[in-house]
């Protein structure tokens, strides 16, 4: 067999090659590439990163939401925490991180409920701050299912920050 033979086409014919993909020739590569196709089509409409039993904790959720904002004087954080009164959370603050922890209970006994999708129990969450802020100054508030904790930064802290030129 020489080279020439391997060759898909040739030059007197000027036919097009014929483009095969060495997977389109393999039956179980196409069935393989088929059932990928199946389970993700059937997937695709679950949230699989929820399992659907569990604290949040089994399911692997950041809860509580938060939304961190950072000036060159204070970082604000604010957590959403629906359903929650002040007495159910705690706020800890140890080097240079900020946690949030609590328990979310049921109203109901359990033997009362048929069906819930609301979750319940204990909750931890942990936020790095990255900046030295002055402990005796942390103010947090709460209100409204939403609780705000503002740290202000040291003077060291807020004099590290240096804007960089771009050139371009």
């Amino acid at each position: 067999m020489t080279i020439r033979d391997l060759i898909p086409w040739r030059r007197d014919n000027n036919q097009t090659p014929a483009v095969y993909r060495d997977n389109d020739r393999d039956p179980f590569m196409a069935l393989h590439r088929e059932m990928n196709r199946l389970f993700d089509d059937v997937f695709r409409g679950f949230d699989t990163r929820l399992p659907p039993f569990g604290g949040f904790a089994a399911r692997g959720v950041n809860w509580p939401s938060v939304e961190i904002s950072d000036t060159e004087k204070e970082i604000r954080i604010t957590a959403e925490v629906p359903g929650l009164e002040e007495k159910d959370i705690e706020v800890l603050l140890d080097d240079g991180v900020l946690t949030l922890k609590g328990e979310k209970r049921s109203e109901t006994e359990d033997k009362d409920r048929q069906f819930s999708e609301r979750v319940y129990g204990r909750f931890e969450r942990r936020i790095p701050l990255g900046y030295e802020v002055e402990q005796d100054e942390v103010d947090a508030h709460f209100r409204n299912g939403v609780l705000t904790v503002i740290l202000p930064k040291t003077a060291k802290a807020q004099s590290q920050a240096k804007r960089i030129a771009i050139k371009g």
